[in-house]
């Protein structure tokens, strides 16, 4: 089995982010980048199929070179090999030029199944997992909390707001996973070691064949228009209570228009 799992480097959770004034993209130089978190999850899962039936993880990234990071980290925690899309000309890109890059990628590569996590967490979309799907022309099965693989059939609940729902497929099929599907594995320091030398395949637009008009910015269907830096925090409104405290709070409360 031949699994491709799409992961994302994306600004720390906790970190500030910013926008840049230039172009009204994310800043990221701003805060650290790390591994999206819930694609750790696709990672796990893909590794623990593997394990299970044989095959191999390979790592598919688009981003900046920092993204590389990311790739590696994956790699330390099991998968096999990597392929990072890396060129200016997808600055800005948005999902719909995000799949398409995917996609195009991902094609004729031979894989069973391609893996993502539900959403990123800079963007909180879920829209990529069943892009990449449409423009495969393969089945989706999306939210996964949990995945099961009988020779050529994929089986998945799909988690709802009541419960779950059980779907199958036959491969080549797009899975995307939840994070309750499974708890990812530390890296090891063999594994961060045994990393530095798998393989990693970097490729450009023109080595991906893409079109560059379909990229970027330019392309982009939604664009910030405006922005503005977050207002500071309000001195809060203090209460002192004389005998008359509830008063006080119920008057503020309906000023507020809260009651």
């Amino acid at each position: 089995m031949k699994i491709a799992v799409c992961v994302k480097q994306v600004p720390d959770t906790w970190a500030e982010k910013a926008l840049k004034a230039a172009d009204s993209t994310l800043d990221r130089d701003a805060a650290d980048g790390v591994m999206n978190e819930l694609d750790e999850y696709a990672v796990e899962e893909a590794l623990k199929l593997t394990e299970a039936h044989g095959g191999e993880v390979v790592v598919v990234t688009m981003g900046p070179e920092r993204a590389g990071e990311t790739v590696r980290k994956a790699l330390s925690m099991g998968a096999d090999s990597g392929v990072h899309l890396v060129d200016e000309t997808l600055h800005g890109s948005d999902a719909l030029a995000t799949s398409y890059a995917l996609a195009e990628v991902l094609k004729d590569r031979g894989f069973d199944l391609v893996m993502f996590g539900s959403e990123s967490t800079d963007a909180r979309m879920s829209v990529v997992p069943a892009m990449v799907a449409e423009r495969l022309g393969i089945a989706q099965l999306t939210f996964a909390q949990k995945v099961e693989v009988s020779g050529p059939t994929v089986t998945i609940q799909r988690a709802t707001e009541t419960g779950y729902d059980t779907v199958e497929a036959q491969t080549p099929a797009v899975v995307s996973v939840v994070e309750k599907i499974n708890e990812p594995r530390y890296p090891s320091f063999k594994g961060i070691m045994a990393a530095k030398k798998k393989p990693v395949e970097t490729l450009s637009v023109s080595d991906a064949g893409l079109d560059a008009a379909r990229l970027g910015l330019s392309a982009a269907w939604s664009q910030v228009e405006d922005f503005a830096a977050r207002p500071p925090k309000a001195a809060g409104t203090i209460v002192v209570d004389e005998g008359d405290g509830g008063a006080k709070l119920a008057g503020f409360l309906a000023e507020q228009k809260f009651i």
